[in-house]
């Protein structure tokens, strides 16, 4: 069903719902909660012991790993965020998926992964711990455990959109349902539930979020159409092209230059994202066996390269289709106006009659509690093995350890649902998220990394250099906040928008980070090579999987996740 523009607006300017739901809706969104409790809760009796509960017994297929690993990064922010920026910035956002994730995946499944498997620690606060001490493990894990908590918020917000644009529902009772459903299921099943629910959650987005971009690209006589209208809509922007406009940061909507995308999103922020933070990273290392670990982020590349589909076109297609433009979050409150956050909303009540409604709107619940449950075990998982046991109560037996992180599971529900407001204060969610990134991932990675790759860098070194780029990190985008002028400095160009700071900030970030700790690493002592072996490269033999059938090397399948990223970007220049 495709509702007609003038109906539409009138419904919008009126602010109601866009679409009551029927039965057959509702039938469906209850059993999605039904399906999603009911694994949850059977899964429990393969939670009882921490190994089981954090890390899923490490006994994950590849094909489930990487399921999981993707789904973990398909939530709410994905979906309603980069559809978001993609009306706000255009195709650009695409990068996102291409130029920001498959380098980084690629270098996670053949660099990174053997490490932490080897390893097998709990997480990348406690590879930090066995490379440099206690002091850079509890500042990561102190910083990630704020992140995720701050990054929950994300996900309260987007369902209290889905419900107030599409079904007009009560904004907080929708928040603390679908929250205590997430609390429920990840606290019963850790890890192992999260896995499961987030393979189900992975079908039940594409089979909701398919049928906006068939039937709007339907509408509006395909590609080539799409384009048509928004060059119509918006004169002189261009809005469908990924390359040929970053030249000049004057040139583009988001106002930024290659080299800010370039080592600024392609390098920095996503390096950091798909390497060390815990949320994905987690699934994989749940994997039966290091080459499982190597397959499954793979396997989730090639459809990282896919979620364009369903989140890139329905922005572009609300640059084509509405007939009134979206505004910043910060403008909600202005009579009649619909924000960039509600791009996705507006395009699945377009396009969704009876029954596909339900299962469009399930699948924007299965997107929001996708990405809650991957910060809340996330966080379980550090609170538990990075923070109370080594800082808190040291000496515990398992089952105290597995109970504290069961708990801890509800309260980071709870405490989450108060960051959600924090949200508005940001021009869209994908810009919010961003900041935290840059807060928190990048110095992570650039101290993680040189701890893999230099066997010199010292314990203090790696402290210093991780704490260095947090506090930098955060004082360079006080500056921009209250001197909104001072963004000309930090993005090379007056025509910089927020996203141009957050990768510009992002390659600064890096920067200071490395060269602290190079130099911190110059005037200090580190330690000995026995201590280093099984952590850095040059000290620890990595298995070969050379004698494997040619298919079945991950280094080949690798080699193919490759040539289909070049292709993209030379299809979509």
């Amino acid at each position: 069903m495709i509702f007609h523009t003038p109906a539409l607006y009138s419904l919008y300017m009126a602010g109601s719902s866009l679409m009551a739901l029927r039965p057959v809706d509702l039938a469906i969104i209850a059993l999605y909660f039904v399906l999603v409790l009911g694994l949850g809760l059977y899964l429990r009796k393969f939670a009882n012991t921490g190994e089981e509960f954090f890390m899923a017994g490490r006994e994950m297929t590849a094909w489930i790993a990487g399921l999981s690993f993707i789904s973990a990064n398909l939530g709410s922010l994905e979906m309603m965020g980069y559809a978001a920026a993609t009306y706000q910035y255009g195709i650009l956002i695409g990068h996102a998926y291409w130029l920001a994730a498959i380098p980084a995946i690629l270098f996670l499944s053949l660099v990174m992964l053997p490490f932490y498997y080897i390893c097998k620690t709990h997480s990348v606060p406690g590879y930090l711990q066995l490379r440099y001490g206690e002091g850079a493990r509890s500042v990561s894990a102190v910083s990630f455990a704020v992140m995720t908590i701050l990054m929950s918020g994300i996900n309260m917000y987007s369902m209290a959109i889905i419900m107030k644009v599409i079904l007009g529902w009560n904004i907080h009772f929708s928040i603390w349902i679908s929250s205590l459903t997430v609390g429920i299921y990840v606290m019963a099943g850790g890890l192992l539930s999260a896995i499961f629910n987030e393979v189900l959650q992975f079908m039940l987005i594409w089979a909701g979020c398919l049928v906006i971009p068939i039937a709007g690209l339907i509408e509006t006589g395909g590609w080539s159409g799409m384009v048509h209208r928004i060059s119509q809509n918006f004169p002189g922007q261009d809005f469908t092209h990924m390359w040929r406009t970053m030249g000049s940061a004057a040139n583009n909507p988001m106002g930024v230059h290659w080299t800010g995308m370039v080592f600024g999103w392609g390098i920095a922020i996503s390096f950091g994202y798909w390497t060390t933070d815990f949320l994905v990273v987690q699934r994989v290392m749940a994997a039966k066996d290091l080459r499982s670990a190597q397959m499954g982020t793979l396997i989730g590349g090639f459809f990282k390269m896919l979620v364009p589909l369903i989140v890139i076109v329905p922005g572009l297609l609300a640059l084509a289709v509405l007939p009134f433009k979206l505004v910043p979050e910060s403008m909600v409150n202005v009579a009649g106006a619909h924000t960039y956050n509600e791009a996705l909303p507006l395009m699945l009540a377009r396009y969704c009659g009876p029954g596909l409604l339900g299962l469009g709107v399930t699948a924007l619940i299965a997107g929001f509690m996708s990405g809650m449950a991957g910060n809340v075990s996330a966080f379980a998982t550090v609170w538990t093995y990075d923070i109370y046991k080594p800082l808190i109560r040291k000496t515990a037996n398992d089952a105290h350890y597995l109970s504290m992180g069961r708990w801890c599971t509800l309260l980071g529900v709870i405490v989450s649902i108060g960051t959600a407001y924090l949200v508005m204060n940001f021009s869209s969610i994908i810009v919010y998220a961003q900041a935290l990134f840059v807060f928190f991932i990048v110095p992570m990675f650039g101290t993680v990394v040189l701890g893999m790759m230099w066997k010199r860098t010292t314990p203090a070194a790696g402290f210093w250099g991780l704490l260095t780029g947090i506090l930098f990190s955060c004082s360079l985008w006080l500056w921009v906040k209250f001197d909104p002028s001072a963004l000309r400095y930090v993005a090379f160009s007056p025509h910089a928008k927020d996203m141009a700071e957050n990768v510009y900030r992002a390659m600064w970030t890096l920067i200071v980070n490395v060269v602290v700790t190079v130099v911190v690493t110059l005037f200090t002592t580190p330690k000995p090579e026995k201590e280093l072996a099984g952590l850095v490269y040059g000290l620890t033999p990595v298995p070969s999987m050379g004698d494997l059938p040619i298919f079945k090397r991950p280094v080949v399948w690798a080699a193919a996740l490759g040539v289909a990223f070049v292709i993209l970007n030379i299809i979509f220049w």
